[in-house]
């Protein structure tokens, strides 16, 4: 038995287009808001749980990290480079990158604080 291109293109469209019935007899959604209302319960706690949580607790981290920066401390950047804070200002330290070069840069760049003694190690 074979099955013919019409009654699979039916079959598609079926699946896509929704039958149109007699008033009456019709079929759709009931329940209205009560019926969706426990999915959107469960997205809210997943977004928390799974995004909201974990980057208020990685600015908290970071906050104290910065709080807690001291002169001659050893301190990576965001951008990868290894200094020691020489000077702390309001929200701006300066670093120094080698025995000659000296740079300014805010406090929130600092990703890390590294043992001290690494940068002699590197060298």
């Amino acid at each position: 038995m074979t099955i013919g291109k019409s009654s699979i293109l039916v079959g598609i469209m079926s699946f896509f287009v929704n039958n149109a019935w007699a008033d009456g007899a019709a079929q759709g959604a009931s329940g209205g808001i009560m019926s969706i209302l426990p999915m959107i319960l469960l997205l809210g706690l997943f977004m928390y749980f799974m995004i909201i949580r974990p980057q208020s607790k990685r600015a908290k981290e970071h906050k104290n990290l910065v709080g807690n920066l001291q002169k001659g401390d050893e301190v990576i950047t965001i951008g990868g480079l290894l200094a020691k804070i020489e000077k702390i200002a309001d929200d701006f330290l300066i670093v120094k990158l080698s025995d000659s070069s000296s740079v300014t840069m805010q406090k929130s760049a600092v990703s890390g604080v590294v043992p001290k003694g690494t940068m002699k190690t590197v060298k």
